[in-house]
């Protein structure tokens, strides 16, 4: 499924279910490669070290499910303002990588009509990392969850 404004839709309502107006907040949407939709939010703790990104429920959820995540979005809303588009993070970004390098990712842009666009990973992240441990290509899922 190709991320479009279904799957945005989807984040801001999580983001609006789970935190009042007047609390700023994030919320995730992901779609799978079954159709679904699959949502989250992050975990905010005192202790820094232990919070998680608003994607990883959603990421969990997937992999759970055995799934394929093929699009995801990130949308946070500060007191009193729109909901807007966040790229993913670089740990994000990683977890989705597993997937390949044509996961569709939102990310914000000021020409847009919409304040956001979509691109793939491999746009986002044209240096990855791990392609040195796989010949120059993107690495296969089974390189990312070999034990």
């Amino acid at each position: 499924m190709d991320l479009d404004q279904e799957l945005f839709d989807a984040a801001v309502a999580q983001l609006e279910r789970r935190w009042p107006a007047d609390e700023p907040g994030g919320a995730a949407a992901m779609y799978l490669d079954d159709g679904r939709i699959v949502t989250s939010v992050g975990l905010d703790n005192v202790n820094g070290g232990v919070t998680l990104c608003g994607e990883t429920g959603a990421i969990c959820q997937a992999y759970t499910l055995d799934r394929r995540v093929t699009a995801s979005v990130y949308v946070y809303r500060e007191v009193g303002g729109e909901p807007k588009v966040l790229a993913p993070c670089g740990i994000c970004q990683e977890r989705l990588a597993m997937w390949g390098p044509d996961v569709q990712v939102a990310v914000p842009d000021p020409d847009a009509p919409a304040g956001w666009s979509v691109h793939t990973l491999a746009e986002v992240h044209p240096y990855y990392w791990a392609k040195a441990f796989a010949d120059g290509q993107w690495p296969p899922t089974s390189l990312h969850t070999a034990p």
